[in-house]
């Protein structure tokens, strides 16, 4: 009997987010100073660099140091966890395989960032004139964003019979 590997041939997608969230991080990094804002859409959308040390929403930012290597381990395990959940997946299990990938992409893209550069790199400013704004972010927030929709979707909508809704 042949060894299964599960549904690890969509490590390409996780390779996909990796590779445009790192251009793009490049990208604006190259082309913006350190808070400099492009306005795209007057008042709901601009391009901004600027640099998160913490976690979503800049959780323990303003922390001495300690919080890069633990969400660096964190982010390490949660890929670990991701890739075995991958490779466990049924052939027909393809909705949950999208959405692991792109997480397991996003979260190896903004690893990369806190290991290699000491902050993730974020550029994407969603606001309300100047009277609210969402924290940027970058690519790999959206894939994990986006993912994490999948999955809720999976588990609010499985059959009652344990078969996944989407595939």
């Amino acid at each position: 009997m042949p060894k299964s590997y599960g549904r690890l041939g969509w490590l390409w997608l996780t390779a996909l987010v990796f590779v445009l969230d790192q251009a793009t991080k490049w990208y604006f990094e190259t082309e913006l100073d350190l808070y400099q804002q492009i306005v795209v859409i007057p008042d709901y959308f601009s391009w901004v660099l600027a640099y998160n040390t913490g976690a979503a929403f800049s959780f323990l930012a303003d922390s001495s140091g300690w919080q890069r290597w633990l969400f660096a381990v964190i982010a390490i395990g949660v890929s670990g966890v991701l890739v075995v959940w991958l490779k466990r997946l049924k052939p027909e299990e393809t909705w949950l395989a999208i959405a692991l990938a792109l997480v397991l992409g996003g979260a190896l893209g903004n690893l990369f960032d806190r290991v290699v550069l000491g902050h993730v790199v974020d550029f994407i400013l969603v606001h309300w004139q100047d009277r609210w704004r969402f924290p940027a972010f970058n690519l790999a927030d959206s894939a994990i964003t986006v993912g994490a929709l999948m999955l809720a979707l999976d588990m609010f909508k499985t059959k009652k019979s344990g078969e996944p809704a989407h595939d």
